[in-house]
């Protein structure tokens, strides 16, 4: 872990000495401070301060009312938005995920002891250098998930957190407090609670970090059950991620999902709001998954056409395609063979010129064009296809046809 002496970036300190000068307190706070301290670029950089929205707004030209009501004030600096919050006490949380109402504070410490995880309450301020009332950096050393204070009044007040405790330590490979860990079973019911839009992007998350394979921990702590019963019924023992698995939405959610067939895969997807295109997708991933692959250039290619590039790097990566067929597809890319209609030498349109009406008989024709030309791509040629077509065509005349 890096030492306590903590280097901001310019806008974040032009933004602290501005409010310093206004007679307020300000700190760098939360994840800023823990990615730093272990030696990660932040992602964000948020501000804490005494200072109030109005008071935080009369000393900057430019800010946006990001979320003013709870306290946030985004001050922009040089094209980027930096989240200015005042020191808050939450009240109630009555619907298990959002206080009813926050107050104002003068105290840092009144905020710091409202969040959720020690590693996530730490300040810091050149001034003071770090303020850390809960033992963060010391579970940073430990490299533990643990709840300010205690944690079944944490995750009872939003029970997002129950999945964030989780997330955060699959992104930091840290293993999560007992206390902490007991309070997430015990409570797990509550993630009914959260949205399914809020869940799927804590497990998005969770699935794209270095330790993928942490979301076992949704199913042994008995969180699953409360997110959708088609997650539920995931044969999550038997899942497994290969090592240099690209980070990529679809390509996790498909390596997570891979044996659970495709109708099952798009149940999931869609229980949890994902976009058409992940669930696309990763039906496609489900579908083949385990598949065998002649190592054959027709077979490779008939393989390529019925998926996006990308689905296939993915795919050959789940399903170990490596060697002959890697080899093969590298040539297949090189050569430009043709894998979709869109590069057939034919189209619709040179059909209907030779006589050919539009329809379902086109379509059956073009379908049956592009199959001859992955099994001999050297056919891939107007002329040569257009004579293939007077095969199913016979009384038009197409003879004499010759590539444009």
């Amino acid at each position: 872990m890096k030492e306590q002496n903590i280097s901001l970036p310019p806008q974040v300190e032009r933004i602290i000495q501005n409010l310093n000068e206004g007679g307020f307190e300000a700190y760098a706070v939360g994840g800023c401070v823990r990615d730093t301290l272990l030696g990660r670029k932040p992602e964000d950089w948020d501000i804490t301060t005494s200072a109030r929205p109005e008071q935080v707004k009369a000393l900057f030209r430019r800010t946006i009312d990001t979320g003013i009501l709870h306290g946030t004030v985004t001050v922009m600096s040089d094209g980027t938005g930096y989240e200015v919050t005042t020191y808050r006490i939450d009240g109630v949380y009555e619907d298990g995920r959002h206080p009813k109402e926050v107050a104002f504070t003068s105290e840092l410490l009144e905020d710091l002891k409202r969040r959720d995880f020690t590693v996530n309450a730490m300040a810091y301020s050149h001034k003071t250098g770090i303020v850390d009332a809960f033992g963060g950096a010391e579970d940073l050393k430990k490299r533990v998930i643990r709840c300010v204070g205690n944690p079944m009044e944490r995750f009872g007040e939003d029970a997002l957190r129950i999945l964030r405790a989780i997330r955060f330590g699959a992104q930091l490979d840290f293993s999560i407090e007992e206390n902490t860990y007991q309070a997430i079973s015990r409570i797990a019911p509550n993630i009914a609670k959260v949205s399914k839009e809020r869940i799927q992007a804590e497990l998005t998350k969770l699935l794209k970090s270095r330790h993928p394979e942490r979301i076992k921990e949704v199913y042994e702590t008995g969180i699953s059950r409360y997110i959708s019963p088609a997650f539920a019924q995931i044969p999550w023992q038997n899942v497994s991620f290969p090592s240099g698995l690209p980070a990529e939405k679809f390509v996790r959610w498909g390596a997570f999902l891979r044996l659970s067939g495709p109708d099952m895969a798009v149940q999931v997807l869609k229980d949890l709001k994902l976009d058409n295109d992940t669930v696309s997708r990763v039906k496609v991933l489900a579908a083949w998954a385990d598949k065998e692959i002649k190592p054959e250039a027709g077979e490779v290619r008939r393989a390529m056409s019925r998926m996006l590039p990308d689905v296939w790097d993915a795919l050959a990566k789940l399903n170990g395609y490596d060697g002959e067929i890697g080899r093969l597809t590298g040539e297949i890319r090189e050569r430009g063979d043709c894998l979709d209609l869109k590069h057939l030498a034919v189209n619709g349109q040179d059909l209907v010129s030779v006589g050919i009406r539009p329809g379902k008989e086109m379509g059956k024709l073009l379908a049956a064009l592009l199959e001859l030309v992955l099994a001999e791509p050297e056919k891939n040629r107007k002329e040569v296809l257009l004579a293939e077509a007077s095969r199913y065509f016979p009384k038009q005349n197409l003879a004499g046809i010759r590539e444009a």
